[in-house]
């Protein structure tokens, strides 16, 4: 027992020797001034980060360069230096001890490469610590870039203050037709909370799964008088009240074109599901017409979402397939009394289509004074559409794109941004993103203050070059304040009771 407890000793005691020496390796004696910013991945130079946001470890372009070494200061005089090989990794309790006392003020960076054996030094650049803190958790649903059947796919969590990520439920544990596969979507919170949540299952084993209270069910939200199942909700932020868009979509894909995917409806309309008594009421189904993507402002008291507009008669009887590409949304609203749950009329919010637009996943800022959606030329699904990028305007004004907040250091350039979203403080924008590749999207964050956005950054991991290598896509990211309690096997457990 004592041997036993001698070699587990010298273990740990070379172990912290050795990330001793990798974590914390001395500044180059000399190096050659590089004149420039280091090109390093990601590219988290001059952002503004929360304040307890997991390390930003980096790295320099692997192969070009043969070691890194970054030393960060801190407003208190303190300094520790970080590089093994070209990657930069900080321990996690010293990550968030630096952040603790840059809290409001700002990180220095300071990078050494070695190139050809010889050492370079880069200009020096700022890590900026906000105040306000990022919702410890966000989900998201990882799956191929592109697909014509569903492969596996998963349903995940990640905590942002740490590297943790838990899978929420996948498509393979309830499975009955393999060869029909089976596909999970459009997971959504009631508040960024978890009690009262949902998630859509479809094809094998189909239905939508939702948490009331904690207690989880699944229904069946297809009724004679609706084209489908609810797609794309939207909790009520007080009542058990959820808004679906109704949809049958299809999915082209292009040889030359490169937007490579198109995603379209032959038809949609909105729904109202009460959760409590189990019914669906409609709220606007103009069979000439598209509505989509339904989303409350924060006091429940309006509906937002997005309303084609006809097409000229000459393209009303063609083939989709030939008019999708001249199909635009408007963005509109309706007043909603929770009681009698009856809506207003219909209220023009945004009138992309006067400027050649289509609008599309409008979001409401916590406070109600600014909104964000995803714009582009044609459509309503613009993560697939190289010109769609985030607009985010102030409420309660008229709208041109004049008043459109500048939004340079969020979007991508000739890149895909959709599916923007608020966090529970209204400080931290989040949107799913192709930018790095045009192929597989990933999640970016940008601090936004008394009406200013500053530069997005990548979802920070442990190892900087997992992105590299993930062939996945993030899809439909949200914010949480909590995690999802419930377990892939008691979500499985609800299937076995259809």
């Amino acid at each position: 027992m004592k041997r036993h407890i001698h070699i587990c000793t010298q273990i740990l005691v070379v172990t912290l020797l050795l990330s001793g020496c990798v974590n914390h390796p001395n500044v180059p004696s000399s190096s050659k001034d590089a004149g420039c910013l280091p090109a390093i991945f990601p590219d988290y130079s001059n952002v503004t980060v929360p304040c307890n946001i997991a390390p930003l470890n980096f790295m320099l372009p692997n192969g070009e360069y043969e070691e890194c070494v970054a030393r960060f200061s801190m407003p208190n005089g303190q300094r520790q230096t970080y590089g093994s090989g070209v990657k930069v990794q900080i321990p996690e309790d010293e990550w968030h001890a630096m952040l603790d006392v840059s809290k409001g003020k700002s990180i220095k960076v300071e990078v050494w490469g070695k190139k050809k054996g010889e050492w370079q030094s880069f200009s020096p650049f700022e890590i900026h610590v906000a105040k306000e803190p990022i919702d410890e958790y966000v989900s998201y649903r990882l799956m191929e870039p592109s697909y014509v059947s569903s492969s596996f796919m998963e349903i995940a969590q990640r905590n942002l203050t740490t590297f943790e990520e838990t899978q929420i439920f996948n498509n393979e544990i309830t499975t009955i037709d393999r060869r029909k596969g089976q596909c999970i979507n459009c997971h959504s919170y009631q508040n960024y909370k978890t009690d009262n949540m949902l998630f859509h299952v479809r094809l094998s084993n189909a239905g939508t799964v939702i948490v009331n209270n904690g207690k989880v069910s699944k229904v069946n939200l297809k009724r004679d008088y609706t084209i489908s199942g609810g797609v794309y909700p939207s909790w009520h932020p007080t009542a058990k009240l959820i808004a679906f868009s109704t949809n049958k979509t299809r999915q082209v894909f292009h040889t030359q074109n490169p937007n490579k995917i198109e995603v379209f409806d032959l038809a949609s309309d909105l729904i109202l599901y009460d959760v409590e008594a189990d019914s669906v009421s409609v709220i606007c189904n103009d069979s000439t017409l598209l509505e989509v993507y339904p989303t409350w402002s924060p006091d429940g008291r309006y509906l937002y979402y997005c309303k084609s507009v006809p097409l000229p008669e000459e393209l009303r009887d063609k083939d989709i397939r030939t008019t999708y590409s001249k199909i635009q949304y408007n963005l509109y609203r309706r007043s909603f009394d929770v009681t009698s749950h009856n809506f207003g009329d219909e209220e023009l919010v945004f009138d992309a289509v006067s400027l050649d637009k289509s609008v599309a996943q409008s979001r409401i800022s916590p406070d109600g004074h600014y909104i964000l959606f995803s714009i582009g030329q044609y459509g309503c699904f613009h993560l697939r559409h190289n010109d769609g990028d985030i607009v985010c305007m102030p409420l309660g004004q008229e709208f041109p794109l004049t008043k459109a907040i500048d939004f340079t250091k969020v979007n991508g350039k000739d890149r895909p941004d959709s599916y923007p979203s608020w966090s529970s403080n209204g400080h931290w924008i989040m949107v799913a993103s192709r930018r790095e590749d045009g192929n597989f999207c990933r999640v970016y964050f940008s601090y936004f203050n008394n009406g200013k956005a500053e530069k997005a950054f990548l979802m920070p991991q442990e190892d900087p070059e997992f992105n590299t290598f993930l062939l996945k896509s993030y899809n439909r990211p949200e914010f949480m304040i909590e995690p999802v309690k419930i377990s892939v096997e008691e979500f499985s457990h609800v299937f076995e009771k259809n």
